[in-house]
């Protein structure tokens, strides 16, 4: 498979690697980019990727709460510049979707734009007729979520990220864990975990992991020859620290160091008399997975790698 000027730049974006060992390691995975960011790990010259995805498009994740404080609804809408994002007439077009979303509560985007937006038309018809005509923009409804119960949002950076969390409670002042909630989505926001508990992480994630910190180890010349069970208790090391990051309740928390996420809350829930089990979050960001085209870093690379 031929490698593009555009697999390296992507793959460099992604890892943050020098463009030539990108260039070998996608030859090596022969164009496939999961396995040209698998084979930079194992190298260790990747100890994560910069970035799962190229964070590019425009456009505002926001969240609305119903108006009896039990069900919250996320949606991101996209569009190509931040000025239009922050116009009045695409924000009170997404507060109104958020409104269909929250009465309606449609199975999927499609089923979303099917929907009355007034008694004339449906949300699409309004999206094409009014709203991207107006601003001269290409805008979508990318994605939208609803969780009911007890439930606490924040949205960062004016609508950069979106977050929201739900938990089961034995406690009789709801407001109050709503509180601890709150604090809870600020972390979610902050540290960006995968996962909310070990349990929720795919045994083949963990395997995956597991693989990658063998081959590191193998390929380190201090550490190949250690015996085999230093070297599991090394990878099993490791392992507890991708939980510490990738897991939310086993993160530090970030307004208290010296405590997890998990500690947080059950010392907020013994303190209000009851038991508070975060059990669900969403975290929406903002053109997560969507590229723009970089046609001059593309250029730049396809120049240096000699493939122009």
């Amino acid at each position: 498979m031929a490698i593009t000027a555009k697999d390296i730049a992507d793959l460099r974006a992604k890892t943050g690697i020098g463009m030539m060992e990108c260039k070998k390691a996608l030859t090596e995975a022969n164009g496939d980019m999961d396995e040209a960011i698998k084979i930079l790990r194992e190298k260790g010259l990747a100890v994560a990727a910069k970035k799962a995805d190229r964070i590019a498009a425009e456009g505002k994740v926001d969240i609305k709460l119903s108006a009896d404080g039990k069900k919250a609804a996320i949606v991101e809408i996209n569009c190509e510049t931040d000025f239009a994002a922050k116009g009045d007439k695409f924000l009170a077009f997404a507060d109104k979707v958020l409104d269909i979303i929250l009465d309606k509560n449609p199975a999927d985007v499609d089923a979303l734009l099917a929907e009355k937006y007034d008694a004339d038309n449906t949300v699409d018809d309004i999206l094409k007729k009014e709203i991207i005509n107006t601003i001269g923009e290409n805008i979508s409804i990318r994605r939208f979520r609803v969780v009911e119960g007890v439930v606490a949002s924040y949205v960062h950076g004016g609508g950069t990220i979106g977050v929201i969390v739900k938990a089961e409670t034995s406690c009789a002042d709801v407001d109050a864990v709503k509180g601890v909630l709150k604090n809870v989505a600020l972390q979610i926001a902050a540290m960006n975990p995968k996962y909310l508990g070990k349990e929720d992480v795919p045994a083949s994630v963990i395997e995956e992991e597991k693989n990658i910190l063998m081959t590191q180890i193998q390929n380190d010349e201090k550490n190949a020859n250690k015996p085999a069970q230093i070297i599991e208790k090394m990878v099993a090391g490791k392992i507890g620290k991708f939980y510490d990051t990738n897991c939310l309740m086993f993160q530090e928390y970030v307004k208290d160091d010296a405590k997890k996420v998990a500690e947080y809350v059950a010392d907020e829930a013994k303190a209000l008399g009851g038991d508070i089990k975060v059990c669900e979050f969403l975290r929406f960001e903002k053109g997560e997975g969507i590229e723009k085209k970089e046609d001059d870093l593309a250029d730049e690379v396809a120049k240096l790698a000699g493939l122009k």
